[in-house]
């Protein structure tokens, strides 16, 4: 809050102008922020996407490859729906926004197991997600920066607002965050067990295969996207302990 004084003309006018440079670069770094959040979740929706199909592929299915899916070009991944249309509403209903990619095709039958393997293709994103969020995390922790410092980008991070870089190593960092907190979120979301998502997998594993569970697996392929829009507005702070945990764990501010 600006102290109450009096001032000549030209020294307010010398003041609004700073002011708006202020509010202009703080505009542009959220601006900013959005951008490189929204690539950084569509990249890792493709490496995980890629995942899958690399996994289908060592246990027998070579589907993925034959449809060109094999590839980090993201233009080969990406879905109306998912990548644009739903981070779009999303962002503007909730300002909270997520984006996937198309789901890389296989054939259950091609694999050896296909029970059980179906589960670990599906394991493969999400492994690969908490994989990367690994590699970063360790990386942040390399950085020489000062606990005060990495604490107060790690709440920045958690609770939306614009940092305050002091020094190139602070942006760095930051940007890791971000690396960090989208793929440990893709990764623990898609564990949740509602089709599409790769968490159902496990669960018709462990349901018998009887009539009941066909007819289940059939209402989940036809409402499962539905049922995942509905969890990601009402369910997806059950999520947020989880999903805090492992990124304090990951990024070493538990210690």
């Amino acid at each position: 809050m600006r102290d109450i004084h009096f001032t000549t003309g030209a020294e307010y006018n010398c003041d609004e102008l700073s002011t708006a440079r202020s509010n202009a670069t703080i505009t542009f770094m959220v601006i900013a922020m959005i951008i490189f959040e929204f690539l950084v979740l569509i990249f890792s929706a493709v490496l995980h996407e890629v995942a899958h199909g690399y996994e289908a592929e060592r246990l027998g299915d070579d589907t993925a490859r034959r449809a060109g899916r094999l590839t980090l070009n993201p233009l080969k991944h990406l879905d109306p729906f998912m990548s644009f249309f739903m981070p779009v509403i999303l962002f503007l209903t909730t300002g909270f926004f997520f984006a996937g990619a198309k789901p890389v095709p296989y054939n259950p039958n091609n694999l050896k197991n296909p029970r059980v393997d179906a589960v670990k293709v599906a394991f493969a994103g999400p492994i690969t997600n908490l994989l990367i969020a690994l590699v970063f995390g360790i990386l942040s922790m390399l950085l020489p920066l000062a606990s005060a410092t990495k604490d107060l980008l790690f709440t920045s991070v958690l609770t939306g607002n614009t940092p305050v870089f002091n020094g190139s190593l602070d942006g760095v960092y930051f940007f890791f965050l971000i690396i960090i907190f989208i793929n440990i979120l893709l990764g623990i979301f898609n564990l949740v067990l509602i089709l599409p998502l790769d968490g159902s997998k496990l669960l018709f594993l462990i349901l018998p295969p009887t009539p009941g569970t066909y007819k289940f697996m059939y209402f989940m392929e036809r409402w499962g996207l539905i049922l995942v829009l509905l969890f990601v507005f009402f369910g997806f702070g059950i999520l947020m302990p989880i999903i805090t945990y492992m990124f304090a764990l990951f990024t070493g501010r538990l210690f």
